[in-house]
């Protein structure tokens, strides 16, 4: 375990090295990745020779995401830190669900999440969990609000389910991530049905265009339009939105 552990390590090493150098992109290594194409090994393969593959053919094809001179996305180099922790949880190998099982893991979790909620000064109170990606954030917190406004009306949608349940009007801007558009359609709340709210030249939704809102309905902000950065006017639409007891779901794309 160790020798393998230790190649990994130098490995890893020497790409870090070479990637200030080499090209962000690489679509010329795209080719060798047919090597990863045989079929399923009948028996164990050697662990050295596997390491050594995925760094001869998987290493030139990556994208330089953790190099000086990537901008897409929202990734950037990590520090040394970070990818040591990394590594470090990986030995580890923790299923983190269950505080009693995994009690170290779990309360890493629960200081990051109060660190969260002081660095943007939510209500003490205030809970939070951590997700895989932007999808799942948009499907979890967009479950919440479902619950929240059908619960208003008097109906338990994980008991009773969607069928017979209040309609619910969904509110977005017209430029809202396609992660948004994915996860309503997950839960139930369909793609077609959102009333789309028309954007000013930054994307910002526009204040004039908002539709008079009444009965359950879940107004969706944005905090950072991917293309601009620019945040949807929230202290009024929110004011507006209370007024009439919806609920608020904040896309935080760019802006968290």
């Amino acid at each position: 375990m160790y020798a393998i552990l230790e190649d990994a390590a130098r490995r890893s090493r020497d790409y870090l090295n070479r990637i200030g150098e080499r090209p962000v992109g690489q679509p010329g290594a795209v080719g060798a990745l047919r090597q990863l194409e045989e079929p399923l090994p009948e028996n164990p393969s050697d662990p050295a020779r596997t390491l050594a593959l995925l760094d001869e053919v998987v290493s030139p094809a990556t994208m330089a995401m953790a190099g000086p001179r990537f901008f897409g996305f929202v990734i950037g180099g990590s520090l040394p830190v970070a990818l040591a922790a990394n590594w470090l949880a990986g030995a580890w190998d923790q299923n983190a669900g269950l505080y009693n099982v995994t009690p170290g893991v779990a309360h890493l979790e629960a200081v990051a999440l109060r660190w969260l909620i002081e660095l943007l000064d939510l209500p003490q109170d205030s809970g939070g969990a951590f997700t895989t990606g932007a999808t799942v954030a948009n499907f979890t917190a967009l479950a919440a609000a479902r619950h929240d406004v059908l619960a208003r009306a008097g109906w338990n949608v994980e008991t009773d389910g969607l069928f017979g349940a209040p309609v619910i009007t969904v509110v977005t801007g017209e430029e809202a991530h396609p992660t948004l558009l994915k996860s309503l359609g997950m839960l139930g709340l369909g793609r077609s049905r959102i009333v789309r709210v028309a954007v000013d030249g930054q994307g910002r939704m526009r204040v004039d265009a908002l539709p008079q809102i009444e009965g359950p309905t879940i107004v969706c902000l944005q905090a950072g339009n991917v293309n601009t950065g620019a945040f949807d006017p929230f202290e009024v639409i929110i004011a507006r939105a209370k007024a009439a007891g919806a609920s608020v779901h904040v896309d935080g794309a760019f802006g968290l």
